[in-house]
């Protein structure tokens, strides 16, 4: 039985069935999504065009994927080491925010030391004297609310 499986006759058939000339399933998907972040199209896209259960954080982040923008970018900081003429700039939307400072590059990396960056108050690292300053990039205020009167 074994033989006449592999018989030629049934391993064209075999290798027809499974040529990459058929059109796959996921290839609508592929292609759904793909134009659906191209911006080369007249027809302005929503939210709900393309993931229509979107809902909080997920739909500001695919909104603004939409608009060119990308919200997260102040989640993850690049620059030159922080002096204090010229200090490190984190982004937040709050008036403070967390940090993590690994310290410099090589030899001057350091474990993580974390701290509490406020708007208008430069830190510096206690291990490798690197210095940070905040920008606020939102509506400001404290990140818990605690300040707004209910």
């Amino acid at each position: 039985m074994l033989r006449r499986f592999l018989s030629h006759s049934n391993l064209r058939s075999l290798h027809t069935a499974l040529s990459p000339s058929r059109p796959r399933f996921a290839a609508p998907l592929l292609t759904r999504h793909v134009t659906a972040q191209s911006g080369a199209s007249s027809v302005r896209k929503r939210v709900e065009d393309v993931v229509p259960i979107a809902t909080g954080h997920e739909r500001e982040e695919i909104q603004a994927s939409l608009e060119g923008r990308d919200i997260l970018e102040i989640n993850h900081p690049e620059g030159p080491f922080g002096t204090k003429e010229a200090p490190a700039i984190v982004k937040s939307y709050f008036d403070r925010r967390i940090v993590g400072c690994p310290g410099g590059e090589g030899e001057d990396e350091h474990d993580v030391v974390w701290f509490w960056l406020e708007n208008g108050k430069p830190h510096e690292c206690p291990v490798c004297s690197q210095y940070f300053e905040l920008k606020v990039v939102g509506p400001g205020g404290d990140p818990y609310g605690h300040g707004d009167h209910h």
